[in-house]
């Protein structure tokens, strides 16, 4: 009976002392919790898709917190997610233009000329490092081998008529599908904005002339014709001025290779 009884008090005492030693080493090594941060992360939407530059959520509240990044850096909560935020850090929310992907590129099978039928894997980076640049006649165009679907994880953008397009209502503007794309043919354009310029070549008329029937030629009617000022050819292409673009649709008008398109 004496032993059971020791051995119970052992047992209690190394129980107790266990317990101890664990709640000093628990306040010598805990880690400060940043209050601010705990409450940001909370109203991030967990995708985790890395559209901010952060590597995560938890990065990007960490950030938020400590003043690294703004209150509006999350591409996917939009300005619901940084009015929230922006009431933690006890700073006033803008308004924030939303931001969508923008495929520059209108050369689907209808309009774009092919050098040769592509038969190999379906992957847009193989492809141009395969086949000198991919199938089309122009280097610059989508090959409509959907990397840019693969990457993306809101089922925002899909290939229609042989060129990837946008379905700019799923889109959260996270960049993966901007980083898959080996032309760089993908952008991040102002939602409000109800013109584009969907060419991306940088060849001479002739050159653009032979690979598609609706790509750009520079030949400045857009330009000379733009009552704001708004759009500038640079390197043989058309560019459009987002702050200075007031939508009026002078310059879809008067393209005659209708390369500019519009929202619906």
């Amino acid at each position: 009976m004496v032993s059971v009884l020791t051995a119970c008090l052992v047992v209690g005492l190394t129980g107790l002392i266990i317990g101890v030693l664990l709640g000093v080493a628990g306040n010598v090594f805990s880690v400060e919790v940043n209050e601010k941060e705990e409450k940001i992360r909370e109203e991030l939407p967990g995708n985790n898709c890395g559209g901010c530059g952060y590597a995560g959520c938890d990065a990007l509240a960490k950030a938020i917190a400590n003043g690294e990044a703004a209150y509006n850096a999350c591409p996917v909560g939009g300005n619901p997610v940084a009015s929230k935020i922006a009431d933690i850090l006890g700073v006033e929310s803008e308004e924030s233009n939303k931001m969508v992907a923008f495929v520059k590129c209108n050369g689907d099978c209808n309009h774009a000329n092919q050098r040769f039928e592509y038969y190999g894997t379906q992957d847009c980076n193989q492809a141009s490092l395969s086949t000198g640049g991919g199938p089309k006649e122009c280097e610059y165009g989508c090959m409509g081998l959907g990397s840019c679907v693969k990457a993306c994880e809101f089922d925002a953008i899909h290939i229609v008529n042989g060129i990837a397009v946008v379905d700019r209502e799923k889109c959260v503007a996270c960049k993966k599908c901007i980083a898959a794309c080996p032309k760089k043919l993908i952008e991040l354009v102002p939602y409000n904005n109800k013109y584009f310029i969907a060419c991306n070549s940088k060849d001479l008329a002739k050159s653009v002339i032979k690979a598609c029937k609706v790509g750009c030629i520079s030949c400045r009617q857009c330009e000379r014709n733009c009552p704001v000022n708004a759009i500038e050819i640079t390197d043989n292409l058309a560019k459009i001025d987002y702050e200075k673009c007031v939508s009026c649709g002078k310059c879809q008008s008067v393209c005659k290779r209708d390369i500019i398109l519009s929202t619906k």
